[in-house]
């Protein structure tokens, strides 16, 4: 369980709010759930008693080239599906902007994420002049659907995110086996992609999944010249239908840039359960050739926690990425800490829908 940090003997007026925020939220929370968000997370005590100060020790955060389009983006990206599980808007806000304004400039979201507040949180957050600051991501939710869809839904972001432009729009989740098809079939969403550059409403095009290496494999076989794709990275990964093994040298040859994501095997099973840390789950993940990772935050402490780890990154050589892989080989090579690769309980709400599948709660893992 993680320490109560020690109180400093002197502390600012917005240290004791932040820490009055933290508590009250444990405390509303109750015992039982705050030790399992505590312990979900593994703040330090030390990420935890420094908030006042966060800003001070903060290391630059690393840039960089985001594949051919010769944009530089933040080496960790703030996920946007994460926002939604705050319940209080104003520190969902203060989330993203104490991100952009630390050198976070690369922004995840989605049009299904918490269904449409996520955009708007992330929207809120910008105003001000922190839009110019952000390289803005989100991503089209059609799940087979036609390009008509995908373009209502474009406009549906570009008003939650305040904005007249993305400056990355990918298509999210290509999970089942038949989405490539879908999403290249006349009419198909792959033609709003194009549509939506010609409009000048969106800069760079890419996508997403996180089931199998096989589909992304599929999608890359049309040799489209997408900008980029999202993939689940991490220290498990190489051992079990592995991104790493099958999709990264593909988007490395097609000079596609990939973007990490999953970097503590999604539902953070692996960080509960003592097996491994935050750092170097990140450390990890972010030495692959990736261009950004990912990172889902849901809190001021994970914000800064990660914020730190990024700021002092140092990669990993490729003999201590292989002491890693072997390290946690035996956890990995069934799948256990990757459940979202498995199990259809992880796929969003929208794209199971659309291919008939149960509600979550109906499935088994």
């Amino acid at each position: 369980m993680v320490e109560e940090p020690g109180t400093p003997q002197k502390y600012s007026l917005d240290w004791q709010r932040r820490q009055f925020l933290l508590r009250a939220s444990i405390v509303c929370a109750g015992g039982a759930i705050a030790y399992l968000i505590w312990q979900k997370h593994n703040t330090s005590a030390a990420a935890q008693s420094q908030i006042a100060n966060a800003h001070e020790d903060f290391g630059a955060i690393p840039q960089r080239m985001l594949g051919k389009t010769g944009v530089e983006v933040s080496a960790l990206a703030l996920g946007g599906a994460h926002l939604g599980n705050i319940k209080d808007d104003q520190v969902a806000v203060r989330i993203v902007q104490e991100a952009v304004d630390a050198g976070v400039n690369f922004l995840d979201n989605a049009w299904e994420y918490g269904k449409g507040r996520c955009e708007e949180l992330m929207g809120q957050a910008l105003q001000g002049g922190r839009r110019d600051k952000a390289f803005l991501m989100t991503k089209v939710c059609t799940h087979g659907r036609d390009a008509r869809v995908a373009m209502q839904q474009l406009e549906q972001s570009l008003q939650r995110l305040k904005t007249d432009y993305i400056d990355l729009w990918q298509i999210h989740e290509v999970i089942y086996d038949n989405d490539p098809e879908l999403h290249f079939a006349k009419g198909g969403v792959v033609e709003a992609l194009e549509q939506a550059k010609q409009q000048g409403k969106v800069r760079f095009i890419g996508f997403t999944g996180h089931k199998d290496p096989a589909i992304h494999l599929k999608m890359l076989a049309y040799k489209y010249p997408f900008d980029t794709c999202q993939l689940p990275l991490n220290c498990f990964d190489a051992s079990f239908r592995s991104f790493e093994q099958q999709v990264l040298p593909e988007l490395n040859r097609q000079q596609i840039a990939a973007i990490g994501m999953k970097s503590l095997g999604g539902s953070g099973d692996a960080l509960k359960k003592g097996i491994v840390t935050v750092e170097e789950a990140l450390r990890y993940a972010m030495s692959l050739s990736v261009a950004s990772t990912v990172s889902g935050i849901d809190s001021l402490a994970v914000l800064y926690q990660n914020l730190r780890i990024a700021g002092n990154f140092q990669p990993m050589s490729t003999e201590e990425m292989q002491g890693v892989r072997n390290q946690y080989a035996n956890y990995a090579a069934d799948g256990r800490f990757e459940l979202y690769k498995t199990s259809k309980k992880y796929d969003g709400r929208p794209g199971r829908e659309q291919h008939g599948f149960p509600l979550p709660q109906q499935l088994k893992l």
